[in-house]
């Protein structure tokens, strides 16, 4: 736990996050990933910058884009790779998948049930402040999961009943394959001022910005002032998952139109439900997602977090830091990828697809 700004630590965490991330896309391509996986990858900034503030005694409530940030937390890389590919050697015996991660030595834990991560962080700050007075409980959502009942009465209770928790929602501007803004009436951080959290703001691919903003709300959760949402921007370049179709279509264009042109020109062939105008409508808002995304997509380099990170430190120092992580990784992803060797693949690996 650091309250000042070290770009060493910050840039270690992050390059740590992605390696493992990007081993485990790899995995889920060669199809050793049983079902699907959500990739933190873009996010390195957010949860670096968060979580550089928890000490041992805090506790952690993730959603299902949560093997970075358990990795950043301190839960060995070798054994969450091997719970995600599903091995009962894993973290969890093999039973939780990627999206019901649970690693009680870092008082850590996720569900995939989205705004799930709201109740889990009030229960450990409703716990903490009888049992470790002075901890935090943090806990990671995306801006769709406001949507979520359970999600509102977290932050109810929380303000309620002045609990130290900080809640960090995510805002990537999309809702699996649909604009957030096209289903989701006011703002995030007008919903959470209305409940009376505090509220601070940061740019999601600068881990300093994230580091400073999130510092003023776990400082004030400490101190027995109160709850706070830190709301953070962000770009996640593969998607929703591995193998979100919009991604795929953006990767390659031509391949996908093959696939999917047929059956758009049947859609709007067909008479014999909406009207010709109606039809041609639903492929103009198909048409705009795309559109949007490929928008987003392309600014991918320009907000990397772990791109900008480097560039706060020397290059001889970065490097370091790179072939060391690198090393270790590579080494734990190996081992895991071995210990799967000789089980059946799935989806995309068995039909012989790609990401």
């Amino acid at each position: 736990m650091r309250t000042a700004f070290d770009a060493q630590d910050a840039y270690r965490l992050m390059v740590r996050m992605r390696l493992v991330d990007t081993a485990l896309t790899a995995a889920w391509a060669d199809g050793l990933v049983p079902g699907e996986y959500h990739s933190g990858i873009g996010e390195e900034g957010v949860n670096a910058g968060v979580l550089l503030h928890l000490g041992p005694e805090d506790a952690l409530a993730l959603d299902h884009r949560n093997t970075a940030p358990l990795v950043g937390r301190g839960t060995d890389p070798e054994s969450l790779m091997l719970e995600v590919l599903g091995s009962d050697r894993g973290l969890n015996g093999g039973m939780a998948g990627h999206m019901h991660l649970v690693d009680p030595a870092v008082r850590a834990a996720a569900d995939g049930i989205v705004g799930a991560s709201g109740p889990l962080a009030v229960g450990a700050a409703t716990a903490a402040r009888a049992l470790r007075p002075g901890s935090v409980a943090v806990a990671f959502h995306g801006e769709a999961a406001m949507n979520q009942g359970m999600l509102m009465e977290a932050y109810n209770l929380a303000v309620a009943w002045n609990l130290p928790v900080v809640f960090v929602c995510k805002d990537n501007r999309w809702s699996i394959t649909t604009r957030s803004a096209q289903v989701t009436a006011g703002s995030p951080v007008r919903r959470a001022r209305a409940f009376g959290l505090a509220v601070e703001r940061a740019r999601g691919q600068d881990v300093r910005h994230v580091h400073a903003a999130a510092g003023r709300l776990v400082h004030r959760a400490r101190a027995g002032r109160g709850p706070g949402l830190l709301h953070v921007t962000c770009h996640r370049p593969d998607g929703h998952f591995e193998g979100d179709p919009i991604v795929r279509m953006l990767r390659d264009p031509l391949g996908q139109a093959k696939v999917l042109l047929p059956g758009l020109v049947a859609a709007v062939r067909d008479d014999t439900g909406r009207g010709l105008r109606d039809r041609g409508h639903g492929v103009a808002v198909l048409g705009g997602r795309v559109g949007r995304a490929a928008r987003d997509w392309a600014l991918a380099s320009h907000t990397d977090p772990v791109r900008r990170g480097r560039r706060l430190l020397p290059e001889e120092d970065a490097g370091r830091i790179e072939d060391t992580e690198l090393e270790r990784i590579g080494a734990a992803a190996g081992r895991a990828r071995a210990a799967v060797a000789d089980r059946a693949v799935f989806g995309a690996g068995a039909r012989g697809g790609t990401r």
